[in-house]
């Protein structure tokens, strides 16, 4: 015999933390139950009921919060993304406050003169710019922008892998009219986050990418979202880069301590200037291999 079990109704509905933690499976209805006589009885907040109850701990209420506030962010026990998504998993560290600082300084110079796509690049492959621009997408979501993060990589695109995408079609297949636009993933843990992977690899990426159907593609992207970053191939591995640059308008470099030579950044800076497209800014990385 079977018996079915009416839902608590939480006070503040689906919003109320009670709301968030019955709706995630946090706590059973039947804990629920026993938090709510725990609250009344002390006069208490919900989480910290349920916290003295043992049912939940400290960063389970912060998640909530950040739920309510709209500012999600993952725990270590989802795996499902790369864990160096660090604006991800760990949005409260000095790591992370450094990425908000470099979204603060991009909104209110190139985003705020109506900008809406920016290139992330740099010298050597080593030197980081693809987890920079994933992350660096990630914050830009947990502000509300409408962020798009495009894989314009199409000799060795990561971010199929750091965001673990099952579409197998991208830019490359919009470029050569073999998919619409509906091959975009909307990231689904975050406010508002969309990547569109490389997609499948041609033997010409140079010339794919500098195709007028390219400009093409950067207005229609620019046109759905607040934010458009693009992760491309470094400036040592072609000419790659130039071509999206030169669509979008502006370049991110990313630079790594001990890594990148003064030289090559001056070399990168001097190529600019014949696309129409400038270096906006510079950001320092530091990291182990």
């Amino acid at each position: 015999m079977t018996q079915s079990v009416n839902p608590v109704a939480m006070p503040g509905g689906e919003s109320s933390i009670g709301g968030i933690l019955l709706a995630s499976g946090k706590i059973t209805p039947e804990n629920a139950e026993r938090v709510l006589r725990m609250q009344k009885e002390l006069g208490i907040r919900f989480g910290e009921a349920a916290q003295r109850l043992g049912l939940i701990t400290e960063a389970d209420i912060q998640q909530v919060l950040a739920r309510q506030f709209d500012y999600p962010y993952l725990t270590k026990d989802d795996s499902k993304y790369s864990k160096k998504l660090v604006a991800a998993y760990e949005p409260f560290s000095a790591q992370v406050e450094t990425l908000r600082a470099v979204r603060s300084q991009l909104m209110l110079g190139w985003f705020g003169s109506g900008r809406k796509a920016l290139v992330v690049a740099s010298v050597d492959p080593s030197d980081g710019a693809s987890l920079f621009a994933a992350n660096l997408a990630v914050v830009f979501s947990q502000l509300g922008e409408r962020t798009l993060l495009v894989d314009a990589n199409l000799r060795n695109p990561q971010q199929q892998d750091i965001f673990n995408l099952t579409e197998r079609q991208g830019v490359s297949d919009v470029l050569a009219n073999r998919a619409a636009l509906d091959v975009i993933a909307k990231v689904d843990e975050f406010v508002d986050l969309s990547i569109l992977a490389a997609g499948t690899l041609p033997p010409n990426p140079q010339e794919m990418l500098s195709r007028s159907s390219f400009n093409g593609l950067n207005t229609q992207l620019e046109s759905r979202f607040d934010v458009v970053l693009y992760d491309v191939p470094a400036f040592s591995i072609g000419s790659d880069a130039l071509a999206v640059a030169g669509r979008a308008g502006g370049v991110l470099l990313v630079v790594r301590k001990n890594h990148t030579s003064l030289d090559d950044v001056a070399a990168v800076a001097e190529q600019m200037q014949h696309t129409g497209a400038r270096i906006i800014g510079t950001v320092l990385v530091e990291f182990d291999d």
